[in-house]
């Protein structure tokens, strides 16, 4: 931070009454900082969200096989004659035992289709997984530039206290003096209980932050995260509008799902009018009969009549049909919804760039230039203890405003990866590092 650093040396020079510096001492090997790419494989590894989806495909897969087997087979066992079980009446003719086997026999055609169409519901389940990926990714991301901007806000919010704690022995003196006012050190007093306010506000959403992190990579919350990196890569933004919108398109899940719902439905309506076409079964029989009557077999051959009931049969293939428009029309639904998805991530990210320049080339360095002569001027006593307040609070919100919309700009980016399933983030450490104010 080159502005606080001047800041720092100007009160020095400006304020020596104050005493001499404290010798610095020599900093501690500090560990090494969590990289998020880490983060994000370790989550993708443990997450539940993404290990259900995958399960959910095998389950799908499972279901293939049972849809294009065969129906059991049937076995059956009777007798004709006496009362007692399985007892024929002598010298009877009509009396018998009987065991018989059937096998029933879809119409050619049904049974394949039925394992196509089990294929394709588990096809679809697919895109999930990479669905649930993209989006436990994305919220790893979110939440660790949302940690980091709440860092970065700490550290500078506790350095500006520092300096305001200076700024109010400063009034104090002054006030002791008859040099300054009294409502001088009641708002310095004022300024320095509000950054303590701060302070409090931003270690609770640290601890959230650290807390959704460690839920997302299934950790105890005991478990410590590690040092955040003093700067992130930035990521750039390298494609226009229309190529992420046709990315988004191309690599969508939700899409590539609605795509396999809608083969699904066209083969549920060929199997539906399939079901006009009788199904079959064929029977053996064996009966065995009174002593002296020879054992008699039976070979049968039956088939249902789908003719006297195609009222339901005509439901059923409009009932295919509707859902077979209805998938189409949900995959436009889903197009629609990405392509303004895609257009707000991107005109959020654009507008956060832009605000970076601003903070980084123009507020934060005049609002510093500002301070600094304020700061020389209250020295002479040609600007009011006010003034040189308002001055600092208003450098401390841009600085701390420049980190918050860094941290928007990396989030419009991870949204925009979850959108279009391309990197953008920089999280592989490829981009160059953010500016600094």
């Amino acid at each position: 931070m080159r502005v606080r650093m001047q800041l720092l040396l100007s009160l020095t020079l400006i304020f020596s009454a104050e005493g001499n510096a404290r010798a610095q001492e020599a900093p501690a090997a500090s560990p090494t900082p969590v990289r998020l790419a880490d983060l994000v494989a370790e989550a993708e590894r443990n997450h539940p969200s993404i290990q259900t989806a995958a399960r959910m495909v095998d389950v799908k897969r499972a279901r293939v096989a049972q849809a294009r087997a065969l129906p059991d087979p049937q076995i059956s066992a009777g007798y004709m004659g006496s009362l007692a079980p399985f007892k024929t009446q002598k010298n009877d003719p009509s009396s018998y035992r009987t065991l018989g086997v059937m096998q029933e026999l879809p119409y050619p055609g049904k049974r394949d289709l039925r394992g196509r169409i089990a294929a394709k519901e588990a096809d679809a389940e697919m895109p999930n997984v990479e669905a649930a990926r993209r989006r436990v990714r994305a919220e790893v991301k979110l939440a660790y530039y949302e940690l980091w901007s709440v860092e970065k806000s700490q550290e500078i919010t506790g350095k500006n206290k520092e300096l305001l704690e200076k700024f109010a022995r400063i009034a104090e003196e002054k006030y002791k003096v008859g040099k300054g006012l009294q409502q001088d050190v009641l708002r310095a007093q004022v300024e320095v209980t509000r950054i303590r306010q701060r302070q409090t506000l931003l270690e609770q959403r640290r601890h959230t932050q650290e807390a959704l992190i460690a839920s997302l990579l299934v950790r105890s919350d005991d478990t410590p995260l590690g040092p955040l990196p003093a700067v992130i890569a930035k990521g750039g933004l390298p494609y226009s509008l229309e190529e992420l919108i046709g990315k988004g398109v191309e690599n969508s899940p939700e899409i590539r799902r609605q795509e396999q719902l809608i083969e699904q439905s066209r083969l549920a309506v060929n199997l539906a009018r399939k079901e006009f076409y009788p199904d079959f079964s064929i029977s053996w029989d064996y009966q065995n009969r009174t002593s002296g009557i020879p054992e008699m077999y039976g070979l049968k051959f039956t088939m249902n009549l789908p003719f006297f009931n195609k009222g339901r049969r005509y439901a059923a293939v409009n009932e295919a049909s509707e859902t077979q428009t209805g998938a189409r029309q949900m995959r436009e639904a889903v197009r629609t919804v990405l392509m303004f998805q895609v257009k707000e991530q991107f005109l959020a990210a654009r507008a956060s760039d832009e605000l970076l320049t601003l903070y980084s080339k123009a507020l934060v360095p005049q609002s510093a230039l500002t301070l600094e002569s304020s700061m020389a001027a209250y020295q002479v006593g040609s600007v009011d203890f006010l003034s040189l307040l308002t001055n600092f609070i208003t450098l401390l919100d841009y600085e701390t405003s420049y980190y918050e919309e860094l941290a928007r700009y990396q989030q419009a980016l991870v949204r925009l990866e979850e959108l279009t399933g391309i990197e953008l983030d920089g999280a592989a450490g490829s981009a160059p590092e953010a500016r600094q104010p």
